[in-house]
């Protein structure tokens, strides 16, 4: 089994145990494990020929037996006795919005409900209303929230698309006859969610790949099989089409497939303008064909400077290309460090030094802890003597560490119901920092809760803005906020706003990234790391800034660790 699939499973069996009931910190565990196997990659069946798996942090001994029986026999017996026992289709209603494993179940006990059809029956029926716990505006909220689920469709995670198309791209690359591939679509402007699949490569003879990609083991069933292109629907149920066109046909269908429609359009009619014709596949003038050896030959033949794929839009981005180069965007090198990182101090997978040591691994010269404040009970939320316990742990880090590594001292610190915060002032003074965030009472009222968040970053204590409006990509709608006020407030405070980069949130999007952006705001990119190999999340988050248009100079953590803490204790001393 491949370390993607037991990733993967990995996770489902954390969804399963907690559609079970199980203890949340045993759950949790299975999903940090996850994120762990993703983080190894292809070194897993190494890591376990040799023995070096328990070296691995985030994977306890029981987990890692079940790692290792998964990759020898493909199966686990803790798998199979939960997918015999919950239905299937309990999993999906976890994406229904304000359904937590212990109200499906309950649903599941009382009316039998085990897929969305059934809850949909039940609500629509009043049979929800009547019982124990939940009420009519709860099964009203059930019903828009099945509206929610059916409007965004079969989309998947960025992150998924990523993990799917991975072992399809490297085995389309490794073919012989094929000369360039690459993965096309919303993938490659690197969109929030991701409909289907879409890689292209180039080759003088595609039959032959297009036999070779149908056969994958990846492959479900194949939708249609041609000579230039074949559809077909991979193990998880998502859509993937490969196409082939010569080496000359590249540059043009490269950037067409890639899209965005709007952007193709634009397009289209500068060349027409232009006295050229545009199509997928060439740009043609009145004398004949204009060869293209690439995407950037192809933008200056329309008169302008390349176009990275995250800005094909049709949102300004010709006007920027037409009057000069586009200034590059950020990339991941440019991250110095991050902030916004759990640990097994709250409901992280991974001690302090394994996270900072993953860190420092990873290329980064600082790390910011910020583990949950005490109302998140749930979550292991730290009391003020586990606070103050914390800072001398990290204090000791940072000694054994050196000065060539920092460790920062911060918290994710619940902004309550009324806007005020978890801890007092005199707690909150010896952070380095402060992320406020929301984690409860999601269903107040839009005015309620944009006074109640503009109160916390007005706040001259709290640093940055955690995941701003609250949603889980395909599971939560944001929470009813006006985010224009939000943005006025951090603008007017100096507070920083974060893109989480968890590709289950990627909060804030791009959008209200560029207005942030726009109004002076400081934009950070965090993680969210609950182990290990979250911290390879920056990447999701570097895709939105790039979308955003952001350079490196215009985010916090592309700052060295000194300047960082210079302007950290700045902002703690502004009020």
């Amino acid at each position: 089994m491949s370390p993607a699939d037991v990733a993967r499973i990995l996770d489902e069996m954390g969804t399963l145990l907690e559609l079970r009931g199980e203890n949340p910190f045993r759950c949790r565990a299975y999903h940090n494990a996850a994120d762990a196997i993703r983080g190894l990659g292809d070194d897993l069946p190494e890591r376990i020929a040799s023995g070096r798996l328990a070296e691995v942090p985030g994977i306890g001994e029981t987990i890692r037996a079940k790692v290792v029986q998964l990759v020898t026999t493909g199966s686990v017996p803790l798998y199979d006795e939960l997918r015999a026992e919950l239905p299937p289709g309990l999993v999906a209603l976890l994406r229904v919005p304000g359904l937590g494993p212990k109200k499906i179940k309950a649903l599941h006990d009382a009316l039998k409900v085990e897929s969305l059809a059934d809850l949909r029956l039940a609500a629509e029926s009043g049979k929800i209303a009547g019982l124990k716990g939940f009420g009519a505006k709860t099964e009203q909220k059930i019903l828009e929230g099945l509206g929610f689920v059916e409007s965004t469709g079969d989309r998947i995670l960025q992150s998924t698309a990523r993990r799917l198309v991975s072992p399809i791209l490297g085995a389309v690359r490794s073919h012989p006859g094929v000369i360039e591939a690459e993965a096309c679509g919303s993938l490659r402007r690197r969109l929030d969610t991701i409909g289907d699949l879409d890689i292209l490569f180039s080759s003088d003879d595609p039959a032959p790949v297009l036999d070779r990609f149908v056969s994958l083991p990846e492959v479900a069933s194949v939708l249609a099989h041609g000579p230039t292109k074949a559809s077909v629907r991979l193990a998880g149920g998502v859509q993937c089409d490969l196409r082939g066109v010569s080496p000359g046909q590249f540059p043009f269908a490269l950037h067409y497939f890639t899209g965005s429609k709007a952007h193709n359009i634009a397009m289209r009619r500068r060349a027409i303008a232009r006295g050229l014709r545009l199509n997928e596949y060439a740009l043609e003038g009145p004398d004949g064909p204009i060869p293209c050896g690439s995407e950037e030959e192809l933008f200056r033949a329309l008169g302008l400077h390349a176009i990275p794929p995250e800005l094909r839009e049709d949102r300004g981005e010709f006007d920027r290309a037409e009057a000069g180069p586009i200034p590059p965007l950020v990339e991941r090198g440019d991250l110095r460090g991050t902030f916004h990182c759990h640990t097994d101090w709250s409901d992280g997978g991974n001690t302090l030094a394994e996270m900072a040591e993953a860190a420092r691994d990873r290329g980064l010269s600082y790390l910011g802890i910020a583990d949950h404040s005490r109302s998140a009970a749930y979550a292991g939320g730290l009391s003020i003597d586990r606070v103050r316990r914390q800072w001398e742990a990290i204090d000791e880090l940072n000694a054994a560490m050196g000065p060539a590594f920092r460790v920062f001292k911060g918290i994710e610190c619940d902004i309550l119901a009324d806007g005020s915060l978890d801890y007092p002032d005199d707690v909150l003074e010896g952070f380095d920092y402060v992320v406020a965030s929301v984690h409860s009472s999601f269903g107040l009222p839009a005015e309620a809760m944009t006074a109640r968040i503009v109160r916390a970053v007005r706040h001259p204590l709290v640093t940055m803005l955690g995941h701003p409006t609250g949603r889980l990509l395909l599971r939560r709608e944001a929470y009813a906020v006006d985010l224009g006020a939000v943005i006025e407030a951090a603008a007017e405070a100096g507070t920083m706003i974060e893109i989480n980069a968890s590709p289950h949130r990627l909060d804030l999007d791009a959008p209200h990234v560029r207005r942030a952006r726009d109004r002076g705001v400081a934009i950070v990119i965090n993680p969210d790391a609950h182990a290990t190999g979250g911290l390879d999340d920056l990447d999701y988050g570097v895709g939105v800034a790039r979308r955003a248009g952001l350079g490196a100079a215009e985010v916090f953590n592309s700052l060295p660790a000194e300047e960082a803490s210079r302007a950290l204790t700045k902002l703690r001393t502004r009020g």
